[in-house]
Formats: structure tokens, C-alpha cells, sequence
């Protein structure tokens, strides 16, 4: 299902930026971490799924997943480098396609999308299947959410070409969640730890309303008024509960899987 994306790199690599600076290490470690630690939550499918991230300092660039690789296989030197063309100007290897088209329109016309996660992940997948809003707004963890959401609605293939990328990016206006209709999901946030701490949560809000759907009962939605006080809650903590997430999962990875770093 994925798609290389051929470009030529050779005049860009020669007159590149410096890319060297620790911002931007540190920003493909975090980056690389994400990824790892999406594959052992069985975030991922096959190679077709991808993160990215602006490039510190560089509001023309982005840092994406090379195509052919899966997440657990991703390391910090093994991501690229690209402008909004298609060139890239660090790394090895093309982005897949899909991810170019999405993430370089996303990062062009949504300023505030410092950084955007796309995955099938199972349950939010699920629920973008599913007739009316995605959400049920039933469970503590899916109130994070509230008000948060958008759902593109008009599904059109593969995005292989730079209208799809501008009509998606068009679909989340203001939202940090992109609910892509028969597809998938988009996370959209300033920074990767609360790019991250969206996407896990996300999957987790809507892993137990799939459970609490399969009963047959149902599921009853928090009072509305609740629900928004509960959000309020929740987003004033966010940031700093998200940098303590993200701080987590590298320790465990550099415990376990110390090589995501290089």
C-alpha cells in the first residue's frame, strides 16, 4: 500500500542548512523514540504510517519516517530531512508518498502544527468507520479530547498529490484531532511530547469505548457541562504531564532499546 516518492536531493545537499545544532538532534531522538514506542503499543501498520516534525529553526523544513522502514526499526540518523518540494535535504532513502503529500501541506498551511502523527492505530481506526461523531464523550480519558476533534468526512483515495494534502489540512481548521473518515487519524500538536501523549490517550479513549460498545448496552455520555469542566482540567496540565510522558517512554527505551538514539 505505500508509495516511494522520488526526488532529486543533490543541489539541496549542497547548499543545506547546518543541521548539526542539539535542538535538532534532540528533536530526531524524541522523534525516534515516538516511534518506537508506538510500534510496542501496536500503534503502527506495516510501513505506511508516519510522524513528523518542523525542524528547529527551520520553519521550511520537516523531519519525516524514511519509506521502507517499520517504526521499531526507526533510529534518530535514519530520519530525513525535507523541504515542502519534496527535496530531501538530510538523510537516506525518499519519505513514502502518502507521507510527503500529507505532512508537508499540514506544515505549510497549519503554522501551529509544529508537529503531526498520522496512524491507522485499531480502535480510533474503528471509530472513523463508524456511522455519526467518532467520539461519545463516555469516558474520563476521551474528555481530554472534548472540543478538540474534527472529522474530514469526504474520504478520496490515497493521498498522492498535493491537493489531497491541502483539502485534509483544510478538514482540521482548529482541531488537534483529525478523524480521517475509512482511513485513520491525524494528531496535530506544537511539540512532540504532547504530539505523543494525544496519540496514546487517543487510542486508549477509543480502545475502551469500542469495549463498552461491544456490550450491546449503552454507552452513555458524560453531561456536557461536566465534560467541558473535565477538559479544562485535564488541558491545564497537559504540557507538563506530557513532557513527563515523553521523559517515561525514553527511559524505558534507553533501558531496553538504546539504539533508537543513533
Amino acid at each position: 500500500m505505500a508509495h516511494s516518492l522520488k526526488s532529486s536531493s543533490e543541489t539541496a545537499r549542497s547548499n543545506r542548512p547546518d543541521l548539526s545544532t542539539d535542538a535538532i538532534r534532540s528533536t530526531k531522538e524524541d522523534l525516534a523514540a515516538c516511534f518506537r514506542m508506538a510500534a510496542r503499543n501496536g500503534f503502527e501498520e506495516g510501513i505506511c504510517n508516519h510522524f513528523s516534525a518542523v525542524v528547529p529553526g527551520h520553519d521550511d523544513l520537516f523531519i519525516v519516517n524514511p519509506y521502507g522502514y517499520a517504526f521499531r526499526e526507526l533510529t534518530a540518523s535514519r530520519l530525513l530531512v525535507c523541504d515542502f518540494n519534496g527535496t530531501v535535504i538530510d538523510g537516506e532513502g525518499e519519505p513514502e508518498a502518502t507521507a510527503f503529500y500529507i505532512h508537508a501541506e499540514i506544515h505549510r498551511r497549519l503554522p501551529r502544527a509544529k508537529v503531526a502523527f498520522h496512524t491507522h492505530m485499531p480502535y480510533a481506526t474503528a471509530l472513523s468507520m463508524t456511522e455519526g461523531a467518532p467520539l461519545i464523550w463516555a469516558g474520563q480519558t476521551a474528555l481530554k479530547f472534548y472540543g478538540r476533534t474534527a472529522v474530514d468526512e469526504n474520504y478520496n483515495g490515497l493521498a498522492l498529490d498535493h491537493r489531497e494534502g491541502a483539502r485534509i489540512a483544510a478538514a482540521a481548521g482548529d482541531a488537534d484531532i483529525v478523524f480521517l473518515k475509512h482511513h485513520g487519524v491525524l494528531v496535530l500538536a506544537p511539540n512532540i511530547a504532547e504530539a505523543w501523549d494525544d496519540l496514546y490517550y487517543l487510542e486508549r479513549a477509543a480502545e475502551v469505548q469500542v469495549l463498552a460498545m461491544s456490550t450491546g448496552r449503552d454507552v452513555l455520555p458524560v453531561a456536557p457541562e461536566i465534560a467541558e469542566a473535565a477538559y479544562r482540567q485535564m488541558r491545564e496540565g497537559d504540557p507538563e504531564s506530557a513532557r513527563a510522558h515523553l521523559a517515561a517512554i525514553r527511559r524505558q527505551l534507553d533501558a531496553e532499546e538504546p539504539q533508537y538514539r543513533h
